[in-house]
């Protein structure tokens, strides 16, 4: 095999290396909590229902804007990110900075549907732990999600009237 075609992309520049550091991370966070989990007694819930599926994956959805575009937290994502722009709202667009790890810590950190990934495993993983609460939490972010519709429905119907 060639040095050419022995390369990922054309510029040998995706992170592969710190994007395996980061998912045997997120395996082995998964692990840990279910040996923790059935060494305390936890019990898993037989069925999920649709209606906390829609909770926890509008919660999720939220969680995970909030980390990789809000402004308010763009100090999680500085050493990683630096910003390139504004985005809609009270979010920023940002690109990752450095090699290896750091530049896939910050290709992960910068991107809702990457971080979606592991706010849903977290919100899993408490669901499994400790329901009740879980469902307070993701009803919380559910009701940011939609306050943040509502917010853009009366800025579209604003727009509108004044046209």
């Amino acid at each position: 095999m060639t040095a050419d075609t022995a390369r990922y992309d054309d510029r040998d520049e995706v992170p592969l290396g710190g994007y395996a550091a980061l998912a045997s991370v997120f395996a082995a966070s998964a692990g840990a909590f279910a040996l923790v989990a059935r060494r305390r007694g936890v019990q898993l819930p037989q069925q999920v229902p649709p209606w906390d599926v829609a909770l926890l994956g509008a919660a999720s959805y939220k969680a995970s804007r909030l980390l990789a575009k809000d402004k308010v937290t763009s100090f999680i994502r500085a050493p990683f990110t630096r910003r390139t722009g504004e985005g809609q709202g009270n979010e920023v667009i940002e690109e990752s900075r450095g090699s290896g790890l750091r530049r896939a810590t910050g290709d992960l950190l910068s991107c809702p549907f990457c971080t979606a990934a592991w706010t849903t495993g977290a919100l899993v993983c408490s669901y499994a732990a400790a329901p009740r609460l879980t469902r307070l939490v993701c009803g919380g972010l559910g009701a940011l999600t939609v306050s943040d519709w509502l917010q853009y429905a009366w800025t579209w119907t604003q727009r509108t009237v004044e046209e």
